[in-house]
């Protein structure tokens, strides 16, 4: 390949050229095979070569690829909002399609605005959040997440409506002595105790993802969690928006990861898995109460992008929900999650660097320290899950491994058609990576 013109995200890497998908594999030109352990980003659920979506891709490009909503619905928008609403938490009554999580984030964000203002509650302005969330990379999305490094070069730019409470984490933050029942509670008062602050008539959602995906490493919240947080919400009128762009389409071994947390929320956000990575598709799905407050209000929805409800995108939904239901694949993931996770706890539970594995279905985590006893995190400047990331990849394994002040850790999300050979090979290759990572960032070389 010649020079390239393509904007990259890193200008000091030089990336192979991908040129074929087959299962959990992907081949660059070269002819070396990579078992993706993460998915890219959470996103392939399905593999790089899951014929039935492609076909489906292929049928809908054949009849129309494109119409503008302002003039036209679709069949694929009309019969993928049925679906996930067939599917999703009794009370999700309407669906409102975009092209990734950033957008459907943004479009919830607008929209809890947009309902107090047709109920004539103008006054709630502000949305509390957590820290070390994330919650997309527009302007809004940003705002809302607590990731620090992807937040500061842009702080200037970020809207101040948005507060932050501590993340619900409690391997990391709970006290000693403490019960993570006892954590729950007390982290899920924190909002509160916010709203105190800010005055309960001024705030105007609660955005939180489920499971914590990238940024604090596949945490789930402590059982009880979220139910307080509902009640909390219920009780000073916020709207409860649920991000599970990463954690939800089944990742978590449920298609909605809410479900395991026994509540409802108002809105919820998807992305990723919906599209497994063969379309660019996202959603908001939203109660009927919220949609009915607009509908006989200003009758208007103050949002949009050019490709809401794309066709060939929704139709890609349509196939990719029908995969998951049609061959049991939360069974799969749900039973393969666990043996992953059992054969990372055996391979790495005492590792000298890994102090903690943690998460649901096929979204995991592997926390890595520099002092086990103390759960100090490994010093920021040696960059290890980098080299984490460069070790594994030229052994040809794809992990999503993050790093920073707050600590290092990879993140497994690997494809719900994962076999006991694939989750073997994740397992050795990802031990490896990490021994020749600690070796060469304790050495400082740059790998």
């Amino acid at each position: 390949m010649g020079s390239s013109h393509v904007f990259p995200r890193n200008m000091q890497m030089t990336l192979p050229l991908a040129v074929a998908g087959e299962g959990c594999r992907i081949v660059d030109s070269s002819g070396k095979r990579y078992l993706d352990a993460c998915g890219g980003a959470a996103v392939s659920c399905l593999g790089h070569s899951a014929r039935p979506v492609i076909d489906a891709i292929k049928r809908q490009l054949d009849s129309m690829a494109y119409a503008h909503t302002a003039f036209f619905t679709s069949e694929p928008a009309e019969k993928l909002a049925e679906t996930l609403v067939r599917l999703a938490p009794e009370g999700l009554e309407r669906v409102y399609f975009l092209s990734g999580g950033s957008e459907a984030n943004e479009a919830a964000i607008k929209l809890a605005r947009q309902y107090f203002l047709e109920i004539g509650q103008t006054q709630r302005r502000y949305i509390v959040a957590r820290d070390q969330s994330y919650h997309g990379n527009t302007l809004g999305a940003l705002s809302a997440g607590g990731n620090r490094q992807r937040r500061k070069p842009f702080e200037p730019l970020l809207s101040p409506a948005f507060r932050h409470i501590d993340a619900c984490h409690y391997w990391r933050y709970g006290q000693e002595g403490e019960s993570p029942q006892a954590y729950a509670l007390r982290t899920a008062n924190a909002l509160e105790r916010e709203i105190q602050v800010l005055g309960p008539e001024s705030v105007a959602a609660f955005i939180a993802e489920p499971v914590v995906g990238a940024t604090m490493g596949a945490v789930p919240a402590e059982s009880g969690y979220f139910k307080r947080i509902r009640e909390i919400c219920d009780r000073y009128g916020l709207l409860l928006i649920l991000d599970e762009v990463m954690c939800g389409m089944g990742r978590t071994g449920s298609l909605f990861a809410c479900e395991q947390e026994g509540i409802v929320p108002d809105m919820i956000s998807i992305a990723k898995g919906l599209g497994a990575g063969l379309q660019p598709i996202g959603a908001l799905l939203a109660t009927g109460r919220i949609y009915e407050a607009i509908k006989f209000g200003s009758g208007f929805f103050q949002h949009g992008h050019t490709y809401v409800g794309h066709p060939t995108a929704c139709a890609a939904g349509v196939a990719v929900l029908q995969e998951i239901e049609e061959r049991d694949l939360l069974l799969q993931v749900r039973r393969q999650g666990a043996k992953l996770k059992n054969a990372l706890e055996a391979a790495l539970g005492q590792h000298t660097h890994v102090g903690n594995i943690r998460g649901r279905g096929l979204l995991l985590g592997v926390e890595l320290v520099g002092d086990r006893s103390t759960k100090e995190p490994p010093d920021p400047a040696r960059e290890l899950a980098a080299h984490i990331k460069r070790e594994a990849m030229d052994d040809g394994l794809l992990c999503y491994p993050m790093g920073g002040a707050r600590g290092d850790h990879v993140l497994l999300a690997p494809p719900f058609i994962l076999q006991d050979a694939d989750i073997a090979e994740i397992v050795d290759k990802l031990g490896r990576a990490i021994d020749r990572a600690l070796k060469q960032s304790r050495s400082g070389k740059a790998g």
